[in-house]
């Protein structure tokens, strides 16, 4: 690990004015940040310690039926908030099938965004990595990327992103509030991710010292609350990051779809959200045809990055088990493998 500036600022205007300077990167729960460093992976030159700030750690309902969550909320928090599993139950579950309890119990949310590519050759830093190094190649093309995207890649970065929470949180329309040395501003967290193009180290939207403050999901995603799941194959049943997800709520009016929406983890360097699934759902009954249909259209454009392949069939047959899930109905509690196609039934122990 590389010396640097430790700092901790008193308000947030002090944390974007140290954060400002080149070098400088934010430090809140650091289980992304403090593994990069140690591995050399990310060496920034001073960390802004962000984690007691006053004011990000709060989540308030607004009038309309909406939510704002502070960027330090911990994202065990969340998941056990109980009107937020009531309204947005997706967001809960995706939570829920993340990383392992002490690591929840540490995580913020604005951290979770923000989780840098888990490729192996992102991490071994004897590897070519265009992501931690503009220019020097991509030794996934031709190395082990049986786990890499299907989806929005380019042949400088077959990466994907590793978030589950963001799956649900894009499909939800969320929006994420940002502050930084020229003001406040907000961009939907959809367009906060970057594909990879011929530029893959620039992965987000994000400006030069500015700060994720809070993210807010608007009340319209509460209409699916009654048909919202979250699914995720993993090679092993606890602490793995998806093979591949797949967040879908459905607002019902008997048995047609008055709306749905539809997102992937996995597949791509960001939460995919596939528009025309959507829409060919909308009006739709709410059947298996239907659900096949949409399965194919959100995959039309998918092609292996190596040797994956498996995830194109994976990924439709996710999406139908997860619409019949919705169609359902929410589980009233988590289940004990939450978030699992696999799961048995609600209230069932998982210890042996």
């Amino acid at each position: 690990m590389n010396r640097f500036d430790y700092i901790r600022p008193a308000s947030t205007a002090e944390a974007i004015a140290a954060a400002a300077q080149p070098g400088s990167a934010y430090l809140a729960g650091g289980t992304n940040l403090l593994d990069l460093m140690k591995v050399g992976a990310a060496r920034p030159a001073r960390l802004v310690d962000i984690s007691r700030l006053p004011g990000l750690d709060r989540i308030d309902w607004q009038a309309d039926g909406g939510v704002r969550i502070g960027a330090l909320v911990r994202n065990a928090d969340l998941a056990y908030d109980e009107r937020v599993r009531g309204t947005f139950p997706a967001v809960a579950e995706a939570l829920l099938s993340g990383a392992s309890p002490q690591l929840r119990n540490a995580a913020t949310v604005g951290g979770n965004l923000l989780q840098r590519p888990r490729c192996a050759y992102f991490y071994d830093v004897a590897s070519a990595c265009n992501r931690r190094e503009a220019g020097s190649g991509c030794d996934a093309l031709g190395g082990e990327n049986r786990l890499h995207a299907i989806l929005g890649w380019s042949e400088h970065c077959i990466a994907t992103h590793a978030s589950d929470v963001c799956v649900p949180l894009v499909a939800l329309d969320a929006v994420v509030e940002l502050q930084g040395p020229d003001g406040p501003r907000e961009v939907a967290l959809e367009a906060l991710h970057r594909l990879p193009g011929e530029t893959p180290a620039d992965e987000t939207a994000l400006q030069p010292g500015e700060l994720i403050v809070a993210l807010r999901l608007p009340a319209e995603g509460a209409a699916s609350a009654r048909h919202a799941r979250y699914l995720k194959v993993r090679e092993r049943t606890s602490y793995a990051f998806a093979v591949v997800s797949a967040a879908v709520c459905l607002d019902l009016d008997g048995p047609t779809i008055r709306k749905a929406r539809l997102a992937l983890g996995g597949v791509a360097a960001k939460p995919w959200r596939s528009r025309a699934a959507e829409a060919a759902l909308q009006g739709a009954p709410a059947s298996a045809d239907s659900f096949t249909r949409a399965a194919e259209m959100a995959l039309a454009e998918a092609r292996p990055s190596g040797d994956n392949a498996f995830k194109i069939e994976l990924a439709r047959r996710l999406i139908v088990r997860a619409l019949h899930d919705a169609l359902a109905g929410t589980p009233q509690g988590p289940a004990a493998l939450p978030a699992s196609p696999f799961a048995p039934p609600i209230g069932a122990s998982h210890v042996a």
